[in-house]
C-alpha cells in the first residue's frame, strides 16, 4: 500500500452518503471541511485531486423535510436536485476557505459511453486539473436514474478512475475497509489488508448490500476496483473517519484495504486503445511528424498531416499512417474528419480562423494517441 498512493500524483476521492451526511442528517459541514483541508493540502504538493462526492438526495431529503427516502424516481430526482445546491455550496466554501478553487461537474454514464462526450468531458476535467481547481463530480440525477435504481457512485468513481487516467482510486466509506465476512454479523471477521483487483474471490467477501441512505455496499466498491484497474489504476477502500486520512495515505502509511491493479497503467491503456475501440477513420503524416511522434513522445499537430481519410466525428479512434500505409499509432481525435481536413498541413495558430472557433491545438494529444 505504501507505494500505491506515495507515487500518486491524480487522485480520485469518492466518499458515500452516510459520511457526507452524517448519517442522513443533511450535509455535515465538518466533515466535507476536513476532506478539503486534506485534500488543499493535497494539491500545494503539486498533486490533482477530484472528489466523487455522494449526498445529494440525503441533502435534499432534509431540506424537503422528508424523513424516509421515497420510492419514485421522480421523487427522488427533485430530491437530488434540491440537494445538489447544498452540496455544491459546501463543497465550494471549505475549499475557498484554503485557497483551493473548486467546480462542479455533473456526468451521467451516456456521457463516458459517447466518445465525443468523453473526450468533452476528459478535456474539461483535465483543464480544470491544470488550474489547480479541485472537480467535485456527481451523477447528474435529476436527468437520469441509472444511479438511483441500480448502482452507486463508486461506479461513478472508477468511471472517471478511468476517465483521467488517475493513478489511484480512495472509496471512503463508513466501514474500515474490505472484511473476510460482515463484521457486524460475524465477530471473526479480519480485514483484508491487500488483494488483486478484480480477484473473485473478494467479490465472494463482499456480499451484501448498503446503508438506507446509499444504494451501494462493500461489493460494489470491489467492483468499482476491478472496473479502475483496467485503466492501471488501484483502489484503497479505507473508512473516512480515520483522523487525516487521505494525507496518511498520500504519506504511505497504510490504512484500509488496497486492491492494486495487476496491468501497469501504460499496459491498460494501450490495450483499451488497440483493441476495444473500432476505427472510424485514419490520418497520414509526413517522415517529421512520425519521427516526432515515435522518438520524442509528441502530440499530433495539424501541420503534420498530409491527408484524412474516412468519415469520424471528435472522439473517433482513428489511425494514424505514414504514406506507405504502415499504420504507427491510434487515438481519439479532437477534431472530426471534416474540421480536420480543413486544418491540415496548417499551423495551429490558424484553427480559429479556419474553423470558426479555437479547441484543442493538436488533432491528437500524446495521453489520447498509443503507438504500434
Amino acid at each position: 500500500m505504501s507505494e500505491v498512493l506515495r507515487g500518486a500524483r491524480r487522485i480520485v476521492v469518492k466518499v458515500g452518503s452516510s459520511l457526507v451526511t452524517n448519517e442522513g442528517r443533511g450535509v455535515d459541514p465538518n466533515a466535507v471541511g476536513d476532506w478539503c483541508r486534506q485534500m488543499a493540502a493535497l494539491v500545494r504538493e503539486g498533486r490533482e485531486l477530484v472528489m466523487v462526492s455522494s449526498g445529494a438526495i440525503a441533502e435534499g431529503m432534509k431540506r424537503l423535510g422528508w424523513p424516509a427516502r421515497p420510492r419514485g424516481v421522480h421523487e427522488l430526482q427533485a430530491a437530488a436536485a434540491v440537494g445538489q445546491m447544498g452540496l455544491a455550496q459546501i463543497y465550494e466554501s471549505a475549499l475557498r476557505t484554503h485557497g483551493i478553487g473548486s467546480a462542479q461537474v455533473l456526468l451521467t454514464h451516456a456521457d463516458l459511453a459517447d466518445r465525443e462526450r468523453y473526450l468533452n468531458a476528459r478535456s474539461t476535467l483535465v483543464t480544470l486539473l491544470g488550474l489547480g481547481v479541485v472537480p467535485v463530480i456527481n451523477e447528474n440525477d435529476t436527468v437520469v436514474n441509472d444511479e438511483i435504481k441500480f448502482g452507486d457512485n463508486d461506479t461513478l468513481g472508477a468511471l472517471v478512475t478511468n476517465l483521467l487516467d488517475a493513478d489511484a482510486l480512495v472509496i471512503l466509506t463508513d466501514q474500515a475497509g474490505l472484511f473476510s465476512a460482515d463484521p457486524r454479523r460475524d465477530p471473526a471477521a479480519r480485514l483484508v489488508e491487500s488483494g488483486a483487483a478484480g480477484d473473485p474471490a473478494l467479490e465472494l467477501m463482499a456480499g451484501g448490500a448498503g446503508s438506507a441512505l446509499g444504494r451501494g455496499g462493500m461489493l460494489t466498491k470491489v467492483l468499482a476496483a476491478r472496473r479502475a484497474a483496467r485503466s492501471g489504476a488501484s483502489t484503497v477502500i479505507a473508512s473516512g473517519r480515520e483522523r487525516d486520512v487521505l494525507l496518511r495515505l498520500a504519506a504511505g502509511e497504510s490504512i484500509g484495504t488496497v486492491l492494486v491493479a495487476t496491468t501497469a497503467k501504460v499496459v491498460a491503456r494501450k490495450l483499451w486503445m488497440s483493441d476495444h475501440l473500432q476505427l472510424r477513420g485514419a490520418v497520414v503524416v509526413d517522415d517529421g511528424a512520425a519521427a516526432k511522434l515515435r522518438d520524442g513522445g509528441k502530440s499530433l499537430l495539424p501541420i503534420g498531416v498530409v491527408s484524412v481519410e474516412g468519415d469520424f466525428h471528435r472522439g473517433d479512434v482513428i489511425a494514424v499512417r505514414r504514406a506507405s500505409g504502415e499504420e504507427i499509432g491510434r487515438g481519439l481525435s479532437n477534431y472530426g474528419s471534416a474540421e480536420a481536413r480543413l486544418i491540415a498541413r496548417k499551423p495551429s495558430s490558424e484553427i480559429g480562423r479556419l474553423l470558426g472557433f479555437t479547441g484543442e491545438p493538436e488533432l491528437i494529444h500524446r495521453d489520447n494517441l498509443v503507438l504500434t
